[in-house]
């Protein structure tokens, strides 16, 4: 059982900067990725960021240059810096963790609201 728990959304300015931080727990020994997804209202849900084990990273285009993806050395925390956001960016971002690279977990959420 995996159980991940987002915190760190809210409200902000557009040009402001949030920190989002996913905490996981469980039998999370083999992870082979973590990362963070957002899904706008009326669009799918689609990859900002992802870390892999070894440490690769990957973003959206969108994101590249403003959010910076992380985890702590233990690998049970990851973390998403978010700065110079922008209006587009408002969704509800899902921390995603990948077992085996094959099982896919998610967190409940967390509302990121970007006003202009």
């Amino acid at each position: 059982q995996v159980q991940l728990v987002e915190s760190g959304g809210g409200l902000v300015q557009a040009g402001g900067s949030l920190r989002l931080s996913c905490a996981a727990s469980g039998s999370i020994f083999s992870t082979s990725a973590m990362g963070w997804y957002r899904q706008a209202p009326g669009k799918q849900r689609e990859l900002v960021a992802r870390i892999t084990r070894g440490g690769s990273t990957n973003y959206a285009d969108s994101v590249k240059g403003r959010f910076t993806i992380s985890r702590d050395n233990v690998g049970n925390m990851v973390y998403l810096q978010m700065n110079s956001l922008k209006p587009e960016d408002t969704a509800v971002y899902y921390c995603n963790l990948v077992l085996y690279s094959a099982y896919d977990f998610w967190g409940q959420g967390t509302q990121v609201t970007v006003s202009s």
